[in-house]
């Protein structure tokens, strides 16, 4: 067979391919297994000796000579020459994998206190952190000589009052809000009984930064207004929320104290997490934790908010979220949630 022949032949050929199967195909005929380069190989042993190494030495020839018109018609076809697939990306292998992330501990338990009002017919609200003295105060039946409403209790904004937010003038200054339950307050006078609202949001007080205290945390207010409601509604709500909490074992017991805008007003604990009521470094060797404060709808209120106090009556109640998620978990610095601390955070 004329080597040269067969090179003049493939060159022919390849002129005339367009296509990449063309191509293929092409190949397996000059390179395949039953090719012609492979007949030219298998004719060696049948020649003479003295002719063998020459006639191998250019068949090598050819074979190389064949590759580079192959490579250089695959790159004219725009198709990736021979022998480089290996370096194409594989496609079908995994991504890398991305770091998803979680919701923030804080956010998780302002998520599972809400569910469990929301199953007893609660309704979520959202209130501004902006808000004027009326709602955040006055509304509440706190005087204006209560101490709250100094200014080293509250962030006032400096010259601006409620018209900024087209409020009346008579709402008083602006302020970043100090409690969740200015959100019972612009709800109310909104909308009318019968009414169950939770409101978690942050508030902001100028504390000094502890373990304990910061100047930006996060509270959730509940209330409900209806006719004939009774301090037993309240004690009934608030066993079933600590309970889905911090576990159907707790003991529960109510303290008298005083708010301005519920009368009779109690104080919350549930007995010690930790040491089950018998006494222990968290709960001071009391038995005991405070988890919130509660009471029933002064009507004082209900008349700032036009509502008739002799027709309607209500509980109100609200707890810190940062208090609840410490208790719940152990944690013992309020610092904690705020440091963005991703050892921390990855543990919830």
């Amino acid at each position: 067979m004329d080597i040269d022949a067969v090179k003049n032949a493939l060159i022919q050929e390849l002129d005339a391919v367009r296509a990449a199967g063309e191509l293929e195909a092409l190949r397996a005929k000059y390179l395949g297994r039953k090719g012609v380069l492979a007949d030219l190989t298998g004719s060696i042993p049948s020649l003479p000796p003295e002719q063998r190494g020459a006639f191998g030495k250019r068949v090598n020839e050819l074979k190389a000579s064949m590759a580079a018109l192959f490579d250089e018609k695959q790159r004219a076809l725009g198709i990736a020459p021979a022998g480089r697939a290996a370096e194409m990306p594989d496609m079908g292998m995994p991504g890398i994998a991305q770091d998803v992330g979680r919701l923030h501990v804080l956010t998780q338990t302002i998520n599972e206190i809400c569910d469990i009002f929301v199953r007893m017919g609660f309704l979520i609200v959202d209130g501004l952190e902006v808000e004027t003295e009326y709602n955040n105060f006055t509304g509440l039946n706190i005087p204006l000589e209560h101490p709250s409403r100094e200014a080293f209790d509250t962030f006032y904004l400096k010259d601006l009052d409620a018209a900024a937010l087209g409020r009346p003038a008579s709402d008083g200054k602006l302020l970043l809000r100090s409690q969740t339950s200015s959100v019972q307050i612009s709800v109310m006078k909104e909308r009318k009984p019968p009414l169950a609202v939770v409101a978690p949001g942050r508030v902001y007080r100028p504390d000094a930064v502890d373990a304990s205290h910061s100047f930006m945390f996060h509270q959730i207010e509940g209330f409900l207004v209806d006719k004939d409601v009774k301090f037993s509604d309240l004690k009934g709500t608030l066993e079933f929320f600590a309970k889905a909490v911090f576990g159907q074992d707790i003991r529960m017991r109510f303290r008298p104290h005083f708010f301005p805008f519920t009368e009779p007003s109690a104080e919350i604990d549930i007995s010690c997490i930790i040491c089950k009521g018998k006494g222990c470094s968290v709960c001071g060797k009391k038995g005991w934790l405070e988890i919130l404060g509660s009471g029933m709808i002064h009507p004082n209120v209900f008349t700032n908010v036009g509502y008739d106090p002799k027709k309607y009556t209500g509980f109100a109640f609200g707890m810190g979220v940062e208090r609840i998620a410490m208790l719940k978990y152990g944690i013992n610095d309020i610092r904690l949630f705020y440091e963005n601390d991703l050892r921390f955070l990855r543990q919830f």
